[in-house]
């Protein structure tokens, strides 16, 4: 995430221009000067209002002309406020509470749980939301638009006129002021596109087809387009929670509103021929995943008409200083409201103060030509595997201007032309080039059509190689390329050889994505390092040289790892892969072997392995979502689960491999959204090998030895503490974002979040492994199920996480930590 924010907050822009007729923007006080946050904020005679922030600040917006606002809030009489002018910055408006409101009882804003007209109409929406809108109808079809900008935003002078911008200063000819804040903006990116939407609620089916897709900015390279995927998600205001950059955040619609969100009754009117009940909303409480906003909802039906909400500034996400979300509806007859446009803005910052830049993500979405009740047969519904076709990419000028459902405005249509300029700039290309390196690891070098990186793994460290230094590189021509060729070599400073890997894969069929691929590696690495096999032969744990360890960690292997495979996605998101590898197995230190015995009397040894081995996977993951169609796909931000299956058949004698075994494994992990508290990880690992195997192919516990938290890893186990022929491991982890610690004075602004684990596992090692085990490593198994559990905190400082861990049992085993302290670093919403 970093690299977009760093690029977009160094391009700025100040000019102001003026569109709308009516703008201000301004505070709501009280008697004594003091915000009045959540007050609600209308142009007299419109439908036309916004609810002010926390701070009580407010900005409106409207293209028509008026003269006067009316301001309510609990507890204070309306106020009705002549405009001096049609633009007006710095407006304060001042309620006085009157004296027919002396005999209401008003605490801190908060409107009462009984006698509330607003929670009599919450609840009759409740009633009536599953039998509103395309839920009413069997089927359902519509087309749709859909718009998604960038824009950079608040820009002053001194930043405009900083030398960093010479040569650039045409970009500042096309800024604009949002109808959303008022501050001025710049558009920089723009997506468009569209489709045919079919849904089928019998059968709970949905499918989009893409008609024309048109990309103009800078939307080419892996950045923008990572950047961008949140922006894809879905959302349903009649859900319990919704779903916005990986955080859960309550429905002012849900049925647990009442328990966070204040409800006003605010006004009636008449719309589109109906009468509409007019409801505030603000949270109750601070630092907590909530909106402020209102909605209107019709009288009888009980169906939203419109409805406007923004996150509060205290809302505990990171990088975003804030949402905003509109929905309009259409009343097609007396009983159905169909929705017609869905506007979604966010505002990415380094920092939430009010003068911070950033910059602007806007999703525009409409929709028309609905139908309804024409069945289509459920092969209909079959997902496409890899869509493809390159014409939709390609559609004239002319076919978008017939077919859009609304033109763009001419700033919009700037974008075009500004940003082809923009990348004939040197500056520009140099600024977007190290932006580029900080986001994807990966130094471009377009000449050649390579990526040079990852460079996070320039350096290493461990007991055997000392300091390592790796160089690496990849092909890279987009990021649909069909096939991808990678490599690496490294240098040890204390065993002072040099290791390599290379890889290929190439997607031979595109609709049913054939992907063949195979490499070599030689290395130094933790094998251990996880339990489920993988046929990534470039794939090493930051456990085989992090920089940062406790403990000595001498029990690392030399390999030799030789791979070739082939895989077929016939379903979407289901994957059959057939591999077959070769390897050698040698302990890389003098503390360490993986000798076995040869022979049934115990009297002769060997000290490295060479094994081949065919496997078979499948792996599911049902509701994932990707970008792209390349050899390799991005993934969208969007929980799922996945199943991971595992067989392989390890062959003695071939190519001279000294093992027949087999071997079953199972990964399974389950994300469990929670609604208001928080998301839960679940883990589940089995597998079990049947023939006699050696220390070097036998399933060992993976340890934790270094400062970091590292996936599916036990924070207090040692490396080759545990081995195993058979297991079964338990995970479970629950991020609570921050719930518990919004109610803590003192804590609360500071944004923490709290995390919780729990870890197990069981194995047994078999008597036959046993009677041939000569590494000297006695072989210990969790007979009895070993556990740990864990308390961290999350956000420090926005990037770091803590983790606090503590053996359950086993606490008496020399050389091993009973309690440990790992962390992470990262860029989380």
């Amino acid at each position: 995430m970093k690299n977009i924010f760093t690029l977009f907050v160094v391009f700025v822009a100040l000019v102001t221009k003026s569109f709308g007729q009516t703008k201000v923007s301004g505070v709501v006080l009280d008697n004594s000067k003091q915000p009045i946050p959540y007050a609600n904020v209308v142009f007299k005679g419109s439908n036309t209002g916004v609810v002010s922030n926390e701070d009580g600040r407010f900005y409106i917006e409207s293209p028509d002309n008026y003269t006067e606002l009316v301001v309510s809030f609990v507890g204070f009489p309306d106020k009705t406020v002549k405009l001096p002018q049609l633009v007006n910055y710095d407006f304060k408006v001042i309620l006085t509470e009157g004296n027919t409101l002396k005999e209401v009882k008003i605490f801190a804003g908060k409107t009462s749980k009984k006698n509330n007209p607003a929670l009599d109409i919450l609840r009759k929406i409740w009633e009536r939301r599953r039998k509103n809108g395309l839920k009413m109808f069997k089927q359902y079809q519509y087309e749709k638009y859909e718009k998604v900008e960038f824009d950079m935003n608040t820009i002053d002078s001194a930043f405009m006129k900083s030398k960093i911008f010479k040569g650039m200063e045409f970009v500042f000819k096309n800024i604009d002021t949002s109808k959303v804040t008022g501050k001025t903006y710049l558009p920089i990116f723009i997506n468009e596109s569209l489709s045919d939407f079919y849904g089928d609620n019998e059968n709970k089916r949905t499918k989009e087809v893409l008609k024309a897709n048109k990309n103009s900015g800078l939307g080419s390279g892996d950045g923008v387009n990572m950047f961008i995927k949140d922006l894809y998600n879905d959302y349903d205001i009649y859900d319990n929670y919704l779903q916005l950059f990986d955080k859960s955040f309550t429905s002012p619609l849900s049925r647990t509103g009442i328990d966070v969100y204040n409800y006003v009754l605010a006004d009636t009117a008449v719309i589109d021929n109906k009468l509409c009940y007019n409801i505030v909303f603000y949270p109750r409480r601070k630092n907590e995943l909530t909106f402020k906003g209102d909605f209107w909802v019709n009288d009888t039906t009980f169906a939203i008409k419109k409805i406007n909400m923004a996150i509060t500034k205290s809302a505990n996400i990171n990088w975003v200083k804030d949402i905003y979300l509109e929905q309009e509806y259409e009343v097609l007859n007396d009983s159905v409201f169909l929705p017609t446009r869905d506007y979604m803005m966010s505002d990415f910052a380094l920092r939430k103060k009010e003068e911070s830049k950033g910059v602007y993500g806007k999703r525009t979405t409409l929709y028309r030509n609905f139908k309804f009740d024409e069945k289509k047969p459920d092969k209909f519904y079959k997902q496409e595997v890899n869509y493809i076709d390159n014409e939709v990419y390609a559609k004239s000028d002319e076919y978008w201007n017939e077919n859009r459902f609304e033109n763009l405005n001419k700033d919009e249509q700037k974008i075009y032309k500004m940003i082809d300029t923009l990348k004939t700039v040197k500056k520009f290309k140099q600024l977007y080039s190290l932006v580029s390196i900080l986001g994807s690891g990966y130094i471009e070098i377009p000449k050649y059509h390579l990526d040079y990186g990852p460079i996070f793994s320039t350096v290493g460290y461990n007991e055997v190689e000392g300091v390592r230094l790796r160089a690496g590189a990849r092909t890279y021509f987009g990021p649909n390329d069909l096939w991808r060729i990678q490599g690496y070599t490294a240098y040890g400073f204390e065993d002072n050889k040099f290791k390599y890997g290379a890889s290929g894969k190439w997607m031979i069929d595109k609709k049913n994505r054939i992907i063949i691929s195979g490499g070599n590696r030689r290395d130094v690495e933790q094998i251990g390092a996880s339990l489920t096999t993988t046929n990534d032969v470039l794939g090493r744990s930051y456990a085989s040289s992090g920089l940062f360890s406790t403990g000595a960690n001498g029990k690392l292997t030399n390999i030799n790892l030789s791979t070739l495979a082939a895989e077929i996605e016939p379903v979407k998101n289901v994957i059959f892969q057939l591999g077959f590898s070769y390897r050698t197995l040698e302990s890389a230190s003098d503390t360490f072997k993986l000798d076995y015995f040869t022979d049934a009397t115990q009297t002769t040894t060997k000290s490295n392995v060479t094994q081949s081995e065919l496997n078979v996977q499948v792996e599911l993951t049902p509701k994932k979502k990707t970008i792209g169609y390349g050899v390799e796909r991005r993934e969208v931000d969007n929980p799922y689960s996945r199943i991971f299956v595992n067989y392989s058949q390890g062959f003695k004698g071939f190519i001279n491999s000294d093992f027949s075994y087999q071997k079953v494994q199972l990964y399974y992990k389950q994300p469990v959204i929670i609604g208001a508290i928080g998301r839960s990880n679940f883990t589940v690992e089995l597998g079990k090998t049947f023939g006699q195997i050696p220390l070097g192919l036998m399933s060992v516990v993976p340890g934790n030895q270094t400062l970091f938290i590292i996936d599916n890893t036990f924070n207090n186990l040692n490396f080759y503490e545990f081995v195993a022929d058979q297991y079964a491991t338990f995970i479970w982890e629950h991020n609570f974002q921050g719930k518990l610690f919004a109610r803590v004075p003192g804590l609360r602004k500071l944004n923490l979040r709290e995390i919780i684990g729990v870890k197990g596992v069981y194995g047994t090692v078999s008597d036959e492994n046993n009677f041939i085990n000569a590494s000297g490593l006695l072989y210990q198994a969790p007979e009895k199920p070993y556990w740990e559990y864990s308390a961290g905190v999350g956000n420090i400082f926005k990037v770091f996480r803590l983790d606090f861990a503590w053996r359950g049992n086993y606490r008496d085993v020399p050389g091993t930590n009973n309690f440990t302290i790992k962390g992470s670093f990262g860029f989380y919403f």
